[in-house]
């Protein structure tokens, strides 16, 4: 039922477009028979709204991997820096809060660890909405931020950096199997906001896969139990994601894009100060208006790296305002 409802969403989009280009293309012969220009330009500007849904659809088209249309897991680790990295931590977990409410996407945070003055050491986001994972997997690097520090008295530059790492939800059509005698499983009281129980019992798990190294911790729920299960999902979709992310190494192994996947490899730089830019460091794409893309607006980085993805190369385009 859930692939009948994105077909039957694909094919309707692409009706209507066909169906506003006609009407179009009949409203202009009609201001031209007539003399009217004005409904010329009503309907030159309908084109051009069509003309940038359909690319809008076109990008969509690419999300044709694995796990694509799947919810995905989002990852947040301040770098290096104290205070200042955990800030930055924390506003890239916003920037992507508000990605997803712009889509109607649904976030639930998974796991919280706050910083000791500002900011965040780390969190897990889970996203839920159609192709989350598709749209969030060029994502994943080093982010960059450069900005005259709030917690610096004598107004300095600054330069933080925060990992982003991006993991699809398995679903029932994925079979990940995970040996238990693989694991660490060790358990600790939640921090932050939760009420006396959550704070006063070992409610929250923390998983150490230790073939792989991979750690995935849970704190969301009330009961242990609850977050036990959500963090064997968690690990086993860590895995899974690491699989995925082998086969396209070997696919595209003649592709610079295959690296955009790690701490020591930045791919986006945000420049608050001496001036104003956000850079991405592998498509090229750029925007004067860091705040817009600070507050979601991120669309046109992710587009342009899907293609890159897909095409290979370097994507040639705009500044995006």
């Amino acid at each position: 039922m859930r692939e009948r409802t994105e077909l039957e969403d694909s094919l309707g989009a692409i009706n209507r477009l066909e169906l506003d280009l006609r009407d179009a293309e009949d409203l202009i012969e009609m201001g031209e028979a007539e003399g009217d220009q004005s409904i010329v330009s009503e309907a030159e500007e309908s084109i051009r709204a069509l003309q940038a849904e359909a690319a809008r659809r076109q990008i969509e088209s690419l999300l044709s991997g694995e796990a694509d249309q799947n919810d995905t897991y989002l990852e947040i680790h301040s770098g290096a820096g104290g205070t200042e990295s955990q800030d930055w931590a924390r506003m890239l977990m916003r920037m992507y809060t508000r990605w997803a409410e712009r889509r109607k996407f649904k976030v639930d945070v998974m796991d919280l660890s706050d910083g000791e003055e500002a900011g965040i050491k780390g969190a897990t986001l889970l996203i839920k909405g159609h192709n989350a994972y598709g749209w969030l997997k060029t994502e994943s690097g080093v982010h960059r931020l450069v900005r005259i520090s709030p917690f610096d008295s004598n107004a300095r530059r600054h330069t933080s950096f925060a990992s982003i790492g991006v993991f699809p939800v398995i679903d029932d059509r994925i079979n990940i199997e995970v040996k238990e005698s693989d694991c660490r499983i060790d358990t600790y009281r939640s921090s932050g906001a939760g009420g006396q129980h959550v704070n006063t019992t070992d409610s929250a798990v923390r998983i150490t896969h230790i073939p792989s190294g991979i750690v995935v911790a849970c704190q969301q729920e009330r009961s242990q139990h609850k977050n036990r299960a959500t963090a064997w999902n968690m690990l086993r979709a860590r895995l899974y994601e690491q699989e995925l992310k082998k086969r396209e190494e070997k696919a595209m192994a003649d592709q610079a894009a295959k690296t955009d996947v790690g701490w020591g490899h930045q791919i986006r730089s945000y420049v608050l100060q001496p001036y104003q830019l956000v850079k991405d460091l592998r498509t090229g794409v750029t925007s004067s208006a860091p705040g817009d893309v600070l507050d979601g607006d991120l669309d046109a980085y992710m587009e342009a790296a899907l293609a890159q993805r897909v095409y290979g190369g370097t994507v040639e385009v705009e500044d995006i305002d």
